[in-house]
Formats: C-alpha cells, structure tokens, sequence
C-alpha cells in the first residue's frame, strides 16, 4: 500500500501546485466568449441571477445571459446622456444592499444646454425596464469638451460610493477645489455628502471631493478587506499610473507627471513636488488602463493580491503584483491573442475573470487547468 500513498501524495502535490502555479500565457486560461455585438461595453454587473447587465457607451443598457450569449436591452434610460467622442453612459455597479434596495447605480455623460456633465444616478430593474431613476449628483463638470470623463463607480461598503472624474480637457482644472473636475467623489448612497469628508466646511472648496489632482481615472476599486481605495488613470503621452487613494490628498496632475505632451517631446510640469503624491506604478509608453480590480479570489489562487486592468491602446490585460507594503515589484500581460482593446474587467461572484473590449465582446477566464 505503500506505492498507492506514494502515488495519491504525488497527485496532491501535484494539483496543489497547478492551482497555485502562476499563468504565464494565454494557453494557460481557458478564454470563453460569452457575448458580442455589442457597441463599446463600458460597464459589467453581476446579477444574482448570474446575468450580467452590461453599459454601452452609445446609451444602451443590456442584460446579457451568461449561458447563451442571448442579449434583451433594458429600457428608460434618460433622454439626456450626451453621446459624443469619449462621452455617453458609463459604468455600472450594484448597490452593496441590491438584494434589499434593488439599486442599481450608473454614470453618464447628461447633457445640460449642449454641454456634459459627469452625473452619478441609480435606479431599479423592473422586468426589461428601468423605474426610479434619480440623478444622485450632476458633477460641476460641465464643459463642451468630449473628452476625460471619469465615471468609474466603486463602494466601500460602509454606506459611501465613489466616483471618479476627468479633467474634462482642462487641466487647471484638476487642482481647482471649487469643481468637481480631475477629482474622486465620496458620497453617501442617498448621493448626500457624509460629514467626515475631507473639505467639509473648507471655504473655495467643494464638500464631496475625496482626492483632487487626477488627469482622468478609468479604472476604480475599493478593497473592503483592508480599506484601500486603488485609482488607475491616464497619463498624457506616457505616465499612465496606479495610485493608493487617501482623503484629502493631491495626486498632482499637471503639477507633477511623468508624461509629455502629445505635440513635443517635453515634460508636463515636474516629477516631484512636495505635497503631491507619487504614483505606486507608472506606465512609460501608456497602456490606455481601463477597469480595475484588486483580485480576491479563490479560482486563481496565484493572483490574489494583484491588481487587474485592462489596456485599451497596448491591448492586453495587465496584472500588477504588490509586496506588503502596496508596492509594485511586477507585471504581466496576458489576453495579447485577443488583438483587442480591453475596455473593462470585472470579477465573477465565483472568482472567474469578465472582460469586454471594444470590439464588443465579452470573455470569462478560467484557469485551463
């Protein structure tokens, strides 16, 4: 009997090991569409029922079956989503207490006087169609350009929500306290402002502001194990970074980056200034970073831990492995086969990893092994 112990040790170790073993190529996920034909799936939700609602830039609004591909739009969105260049509707999240609330919270692009605003709203699902919608906060954002809106949404799941917001082509802006541009937003779910904000009650400053100094965060996650707020933006012509988000602090945007500017090869202001926060990790050419997540967890035990992106402009997805101290040590880029700018990455409630492009598919990774 001692071989068959010997043998049933090996086969252990041997699973154990797969499970763990870190995926280096494409051939070790197994890569299944679950959808296409969609026009730039922005945002992706699970639903309890394993559908999956999916946001669409040119203000549509999906629930995707999972199983069959098959894809029923939802009905009554606003009238008012601005579709333009980078604008439309954005993403999309289930509230913390869906299962009670039934909210469902979505950003867009609302227009006011031919002009587009960052503007944060929720509502709820009933059958194919959307009822209840309330705008929970219309940014001071408002401008005529197309471009850097933010709109990434994440919870903590203490009663806050965030919202991400670009510059919208205005860099000034950024450092600006008296607008909501080039900043992350925390609000209560009922979109007041919670009382321990870090402007609250500071003149020329406005009370739902988190963090300030950003160029324009496209990808957002809280991690509600140990409170960390990750914010992934795009730099100008290199510079895209990672950032550790804490209240009140200024990310220094244009103050401080490590891009140039699109029409010379000279810096955006300095590398360092006191006072403004550095970046965990940089990305020199840009990646275009799209959707964040911190990996939690257990179908790839080996990424637990690490922070997954998508790349629009360098078409992969990107994962970032952090030390004990929320340090970048290193990086892979997987997903190089789809020949496709990855637009979102969400994960699944069992751990599998959702991503859309803008080619509008989306895929479910799981391990090959």
């Amino acid at each position: 009997m001692k071989w068959l112990q010997t043998l049933i040790l090996g086969l252990t170790c041997a699973l154990t090991f797969s499970a763990h073993a870190e995926i280096a190529r494409d051939k070790d996920l197994n890569i299944e569409k679950v959808a296409s034909g969609l026009n730039i799936p922005w945002g992706m939700a699970v639903m309890p029922d394993n559908h999956l609602l999916v946001t669409q830039r040119d203000q549509t609004l999906s629930r995707v079956d999972m199983n069959t591909g098959e894809i029923t739009e939802i009905t009554g969105l606003p009238e008012s989503i601005r579709v333009g260049g980078q604008g439309g509707l954005f993403d999309i999240r289930l509230a913390p207490d869906y299962q009670d609330s039934g909210w469902i919270y979505l950003s867009y692009n609302k227009n006011i006087d031919g002009q587009g605003a960052t503007t944060l709203s929720r509502a709820r699902i009933n059958g194919n169609q959307l009822v209840d919608w309330q705008d929970l906060i219309v940014t001071r954002s408002r401008t005529g350009n197309d471009v850097h809106f933010g709109g990434r949404i994440a919870f903590d799941g203490k009663g806050h929500v965030f919202l991400s917001l670009g510059d919208r082509g205005e860099r000034e802006n950024s450092q600006n306290l008296a607008n909501h541009a080039g900043s992350i937003l925390r609000l209560n779910l009922d979109g007041s402002v919670p009382e321990d904000n870090p402007f609250v009650g500071q003149d020329n400053a406005l009370p739902e502001i988190w963090s300030y100094g950003h160029r324009n965060v496209q990808g957002l996650f809280y991690n509600t194990e140990n409170n960390t707020l990750w914010a992934q933006e795009h730099g100008p012509r290199g510079g895209d970074e990672i950032n550790l988000v804490k209240p009140g602090n200024n990310y220094g945007w244009p103050e401080i980056s490590y891009g140039k500017e699109y029409w010379a090869p000279l810096a955006v202001g300095e590398e360092q200034k006191a006072g403004m926060e550095q970046p965990v990790k940089m990305y020199d050419p840009s990646i275009a970073p799209s959707g964040l997540i911190q990996y939690q967890g257990e179908l790839f035990p080996a990424w637990q831990g690490k922070l997954l992106s998508g790349a629009m402009k360098l078409q992969h997805l990107n994962i970032v492995t952090l030390n004990e101290n929320n340090e970048a040590v290193d990086e892979k880029r997987l997903l190089r086969s789809l020949n496709s700018r990855i637009r979102n990455v969400i994960e699944a409630p069992d751990g599998a990893i959702l991503v859309s492009t803008d080619a509008g598919a989306i895929y479910r990774l799981t391990p090959a092994n």
